[in-house]
């Protein structure tokens, strides 16, 4: 691969991690299960299989950042409510 194109696929695969990253979790998830649904039927050639496990690995990403974000709020709720019920225990 020439320096140019090898600038050219980086520059697209950035680009397509950022469109990923703006997806919302049941848009990545329902393209990940289309990826996964493609690969697993096969008659794809080496190029397009390849395409779809980088895309689809961006799309695990964007899923596991919206559960962990999605698991930190549900931590901060649940200590905040234990807080409170300590809070109202010491006080009666």
């Amino acid at each position: 691969m020439t320096g140019e194109t090898e600038q050219t696929v980086t520059g697209e695969t950035e680009q397509k991690a950022a469109v990923a990253e703006a997806l919302g979790y049941e848009q990545a998830r329902d393209e990940l299960i289309e990826v996964v649904r493609r690969l697993e039927a096969g008659g794809t050639t080496l190029e397009e299989s390849l395409a779809l496990w980088e895309r689809g690995e961006e799309l695990a990403k964007v899923c596991r950042r919206w559960l962990e974000g999605a698991r930190a709020r549900l931590d901060a709720a649940l200590a905040e409510e234990a807080e409170a019920e300590a809070d109202t225990g010491e006080a009666g």
